[in-house]
Parts: structure tokens; sequence; C-alpha cells
């Protein structure tokens, strides 16, 4: 859904418009179905309730912000910063797991070195946001409703494989950079920002075998002109 309105905000023709339009309603209807069913069948795990406010506070003083204070006590979290954290959780989950399976069934060592280290950089947000979340008296844990199994045989190529992290690596950087923005405890910020990085130094790792391996496509290019 992010992706198709992305691409509809750098469209300018009336037909390419209404592709992604169309592409965006679609799955629109398609996560609706999904989510309802997961919810239906127990599998998917709701965010922590947050009990609704009933006037409008405004932020006083600038100790709002304070998050290193290791004498003292950080105020709770916020309902943007634990959404955040809830969905850092779930998707890393689903990602560690996913990678996982993608690491037992590589056969080029590189590449399965490179999974590896991928579940890895998950497994420690996971335990970061948690450990977040616990130090503000909110229990949670994502369930993914499954576990990887033990069979070896690759569900797509190698070359589909590492698409697949690429692009889930450039949503890790997307949601990173939403989580430190829009946290308004320094701590909060300063930790999602380090995660961006890494994630980022993950992803150009991936590029980097990408196109050793002879995998990414090359976007057009403007024409060079002589001056």
């Amino acid at each position: 859904m992010g992706l198709y309105t992305i691409n509809m905000n750098m469209a300018y023709r009336e037909d390419v418009i209404g592709i992604y339009e169309g592409l965006t309603v679609v799955t629109q209807k398609i996560y609706k179905l999904s989510t309802l069913y997961l919810l239906e069948k127990g599998i998917l795990t709701t965010p922590p309730n947050v009990t609704m406010p009933k006037t409008t506070e405004f932020i006083m003083s600038k100790s709002y912000l304070n998050g290193f204070k290791p004498f003292g006590e950080k105020r709770a979290l916020n309902d943007i910063e634990l959404g955040y954290l809830h969905h850092g959780i779930e998707t890393n989950n689903i990602g560690m797991q996913l990678i996982t399976g993608f690491a037992q069934c590589a056969e080029d060592k590189e590449i399965k070195q490179y999974f590896k280290k991928g579940a890895d950089l998950a497994k420690k947000q996971i335990k970061v946001y948690e450990e977040l979340l616990l130090h503000s008296d909110v229990q949670f844990s994502a369930s993914s409703g499954s576990t990887v199994t033990n069979s070896r045989v690759a569900p797509f190529s190698q070359k589909l494989m590492m698409f697949c992290i690429y692009l889930l690596n450039g949503f890790g950087i997307v949601g990173g950079s939403f989580g430190a923005v829009f946290s308004l405890r320094n701590d909060l910020s300063m930790k999602t920002a380090l995660f961006t990085k890494d994630i980022y130094f993950y992803a150009n790792e991936g590029v980097k075998i990408m196109i050793k391996k002879g995998w990414l496509e090359e976007p057009p290019q403007m024409e060079v002109t002589l001056r």
C-alpha cells in the first residue's frame, strides 16, 4: 500500500495514476481480508490497549523528550511509540522466520551467511523493543503463527530470495526512519536511528552480492550529453 502511494505521487500521466489507484484499492481489500482472517483464527497478536484520553493535553516541558536518565524514571510510552514498537516486533519476528528459512535452503555459502546475519539483526531488534516495552510495564510477545520446518528444499531461486530480502530491507529502513522521527523520547529515537543505520549497511551488503551475481537489474537512466 505504501509503495503504490509513493509511486502514485511520482506519476503524472492519467493512465499511470489510474493503475496505482486500482492497485492501492486491491491491496487494501486483501489487507482487510487477511487481517480479519488472522484475527479470527487467533494467529495475529493485537497491540496492547491504551486508555482513551478524556481531554486534549499539550506538552508543557522539554523534559517530555528525555529518555537518557540513568538515575531517574523515564516517562511512559505514548501510543505512537507503543504502536511503533509493537509493529517493529511483529515485522522482525516474521522477517526472522522468513530469512531463517531462506538460510536453511540456500546453496551458496556467501548467501547463506548473509541470510544468517539478517536473522541475527532481526533478533537484536526484537530483543531491544521487547525490553523497552517491559521497562514501561507492557508485557508483549508477538506470535508468528508458525515455525520454520526442517525442509532443505528451496521454495524460490536464490535470486528471488535475495530480492525479497532486498525489498524487506527497504521497508525496514523506511519503518526505522518513521520511528526515529515520530518517537518523542530521545532514547527511542536514537535506538531506532541506529537500527536504521544497521539495516542500511546490511542492505548495501546484499546489493553488492546481487551485483556480483549479476542479479540486480539496472534502472533506466538519463542520457549523458557532451559539453
